[in-house]
């Protein structure tokens, strides 16, 4: 099994729920027991463990953020790669909202898969982009849309 070539069939399936908000599509991808965790500073990290809260809090993440601008983008900086035996890449999403600046987010995510499923996901976020969310919601996040 190629775990680059799995994780992007993930990542593929991830873009189509966010289209959709079909969390079930991502089933086959994580293991009962994944956990999925934010390593970053207070207010954004965070740890969640077994298959369905993950989907639970990935779907947060999406309607509490994404879903608040009027477009997303991401850009692949980097891999994926495999790295001691984990799928590694960086990342750069753009979210646009008309009567704001847009808001850009680097990071990286890692995932640790047993057998063909991932076992554990990780992002991280840049610390200057970390410090970027908290001002930008702090000057316009009264202009994003409801959560």
């Amino acid at each position: 099994m190629n775990l680059v070539t799995r994780f992007q069939e993930y990542a593929d399936a991830f873009e189509e729920t966010y289209e959709d908000d079909d969390w079930s599509r991502l089933e086959p991808y994580f293991t009962e027991a994944a956990i999925y965790e934010i390593l970053a500073d207070p207010p954004f990290a965070s740890r969640t463990e077994g298959r369905e809260k993950v989907f639970a809090a990935l779907k947060q993440s999406v309607d509490s953020t994404d879903r608040r601008f009027d477009t997303r983008g991401l850009d692949i900086l980097e891999g994926p790669d495999l790295r001691d035996g984990d799928v590694w890449m960086r990342w750069r999403v753009r979210y646009e909202r008309e009567g704001t600046p847009g808001l850009v987010i680097d990071g990286t995510s890692n995932a640790h898969f047993e057998g063909d499923r991932i076992a554990l996901l990780s992002d991280s976020f840049d610390p200057d982009s970390q410090q970027g969310i908290l001002t930008f919601l702090g000057e316009y996040g009264a202009k994003l849309k409801p959560a």
